[in-house]
């Protein structure tokens, strides 16, 4: 079994070995990357955030601060793909305090903001506005990020599961 090797990134940032990180990376203090995450080119990472193991985050994609990227989550950039071509890429924002549940598919230009969550397993066609929590395929409301405090931290389905 293939072991995972520190990597020591700037301003006290990690990376876990076998992992890739495109060129341009701007990357806040104290945050960390899973390992076998790929990190596209120009991506920016904010303070404190923690990225999962398998995430997929695509070229231009913009993090801000404390946000939490569930494992083997992916954030798309081209909304034709495969276009080849930059100039049609949207890439993704996702505003600080955000949880992204692992699994879940956040479509090119569908934006996340401050607060919010989106369910593992999800998939984010369009902007998830701030202090929202959405799950399902396609994502839609559940509740406020209050309410979802309130609970724990859960979201319960019909069938009563999380």
């Amino acid at each position: 079994m293939p072991s995972t090797t520190k990597i020591v990134l700037e301003n006290g940032s990690v990376a876990w070995s076998p992992c890739h990180i495109g060129e341009g990376l701007k990357i806040g203090k104290d945050a960390s990357i899973g390992a076998l995450a790929h990190i596209g080119r120009d991506v920016e990472i904010g303070r404190a955030c923690r990225i999962q193991g398998g995430a997929y985050l695509a070229d231009g994609t913009v993090l801000g601060e404390n946000v939490f990227i569930g494992p083997n989550a992916t954030v798309l950039n081209d909304r034709y793909p495969p276009s080849r071509d930059s100039k049609k890429w949207v890439p993704v924002s996702i505003a600080t305090g955000a949880v992204i549940g692992g699994g879940a598919t956040i479509v090119a230009g569908a934006n996340i903001g401050k607060n919010a969550v989106l369910g593992a397993g999800s998939t984010l066609t369009k902007d998830l506005p701030a202090d929202e929590v959405w799950a399902g395929n396609p994502a839609k409301r559940l509740m406020t990020r209050e309410a979802y405090e309130q609970k724990g931290g859960r979201i319960h389905n019909k069938s009563g599961g999380n």
